[in-house]
């Protein structure tokens, strides 16, 4: 059955059952998301204070056949967030649904709701002497719930993992308005199939995240911080193999930078304090977390003696303090918004096998060359494979110029991407933006698999239409 539009019947009988302002006119901040690429179509928003209310929500969608669209802080890139087209959805923002539930130190848990802002997070976590380490540059304005529901990366994926390796257990509402109370705090629940890992990336496709019980880890005794300069990206491989014989677990984020994002900044951001006089062609950020005993400032000036040696490195900047040490990460945290100033072309976020990035940054920039002239940022976090690899047009020329480019730079990208095995989807999901991307190079039965989950879970396509299936 095809979904209807929300209307005011719908909106009449779903507030009488709610408690009252839980319906309103959506604002422009619900229609937009940060590339500009989409603006959505809806007229009204639920704003639930509670799991009940969003069970409510849910089940009046399912039984009208009007689709919902899960909205968390709007951070995502990719339009999971946006409805552009099709019959009206009804969107649904958990932004009051924002507590920290408990804090459990001793067993290193902390229970959030879905709309918590990740940094309010980590700030309980801190009042705790807890870290939760997923770090990333929205984290003033990302949600819980919009994280795990793309399964998000960031800085520190090298040593924690992704989102979904900080969970343990989930509150959710299936496609039904059916609440799955699954907001357990085991470290082993050996009981059938994992709903959780199967609702973290599904990007609202498969319900609602409303709550998450997240794994806490300690907080290192001794960190520090400092950026390398490296001949080329193979030599930075070559160093992050040396990094990890040398430290070990304590190598916690591993970012290869590129001298396009340090002229970028110039340009964009000219009074943000930069490292270096003379950008380097290519340099690492890295970070370490250790144990008492153990003083990352020796550790770091040994890794930069041995590498030197070896001819990997031939500068490097160990940060003094604190205050240097957020001055380098804050240099690398505006790469993307010089990015968005200067205005891209094509962005890509994707991922290849660590041994072969040398060669696909190579080749990438080889086919591109073919298409014409561009500026390319590569940056990211090297450590986990994931690049962003981001196309230009040349300096003093409007992206506007070359859009009809876009989809041949970007098919140009992905598909040397697959030829060398990688994912066209790193950290930031698939959302709109690369629904048709996962059809061309997806595994065709993994592709079946989804949409047999699908089909079960949510029968009448109501769960974010359009996004990650088509």
């Amino acid at each position: 059955m095809s979904l209807k539009a929300t209307d005011q019947t719908f909106i009449d009988g779903l507030r009488a059952h709610l408690p009252e302002d839980t319906i309103r006119e959506a604002e422009a901040r619900h229609l937009e998301e940060p590339r500009g690429k989409w603006r959505g179509i809806s007229r009204w928003v639920a704003l639930p204070r509670t799991v009940e209310d969003v069970s409510a929500i849910v089940t009046a969608c399912h039984k009208a056949r009007v689709g919902l669209v899960p909205y968390g802080g709007g951070t995502g890139l990719v339009g999971g967030q946006v409805m552009p087209d099709g019959p009206a959805p009804l969107l649904m923002s958990l932004e009051r649904m924002n507590a920290i539930r408990a804090t459990y130190a001793e067993e290193n848990v902390l229970i959030a709701e879905a709309g918590a802002v990740l940094a309010e997070v980590q700030t309980a976590a801190d009042a705790a002497n807890r870290l939760f380490p997923l770090s990333l540059a929205s984290e003033g304005s990302a949600q819980i719930g919009g994280l795990l529901s793309t399964n998000a990366g960031g800085v520190n994926v090298l040593r924690y993992g992704n989102a979904r390796d900080q969970v343990l257990g989930l509150e959710a509402v299936l496609p039904d308005g059916q609440i799955w109370h699954g907001l357990k705090r085991l470290r082993k629940d050996n009981t059938g199939y994992d709903l959780r890992h199967l609702l973290m990336g599904a990007e609202g496709t498969l319900g609602v995240i409303t709550a998450a019980s997240l794994k806490l880890a300690p907080r290192p005794a001794q960190t520090g911080t400092a950026m390398f300069v490296v001949p080329s990206p193979a030599a930075a491989l070559s160093l992050l193999s040396l990094a990890r014989d040398l430290l070990g677990d304590g190598l916690s984020a591993f970012e290869l930078l590129h001298r396009t994002g340090y002229d970028f900044l110039s340009e964009t951001l000219p009074e943000l304090r930069q490292p270096w006089a003379d950008a380097p062609e290519w340099s690492i950020l890295t970070d370490l977390s250790l144990p008492l005993g153990q003083d990352p400032t020796t550790a770091l000036e040994t890794l930069f003696e041995k590498a030197f040696e070896a001819g990997l490195v031939s500068d490097g900047l160990v940060a003094q303090s604190e205050t240097q040490a957020l001055e380098f990460w804050n240099v690398r945290e505006h790469f993307p918004e010089a990015n968005r100033r200067i205005g891209s072309i094509s962005s890509h976020d994707i991922s290849v096998p660590l041994s072969l990035i040398p060669e696909f940054i190579t080749v990438a920039r080889t086919k591109l060359a073919e298409l014409g002239n561009w500026r390319i940022n590569c940056f990211g976090h090297l450590g986990d494979g994931n690049l962003h690899f981001n196309v230009f047009p040349p300096k003093g020329r409007s992206r506007d110029e070359f859009t009809s480019q876009s989809p041949a730079i970007k098919s140009c990208v992905h598909d040397v991407v697959h030829r060398y095995d990688g994912s066209i989807s790193a950290e930031h999901g698939i959302g709109r933006l690369k629904a048709s991307d996962l059809e061309t190079y997806g595994d065709p039965v993994k592709l079946a698999a989804m949409r047999a989950i699908k089909q079960a879970l949510d029968p009448h396509g109501i769960m974010n239409p359009g996004a990650v299936l088509r």
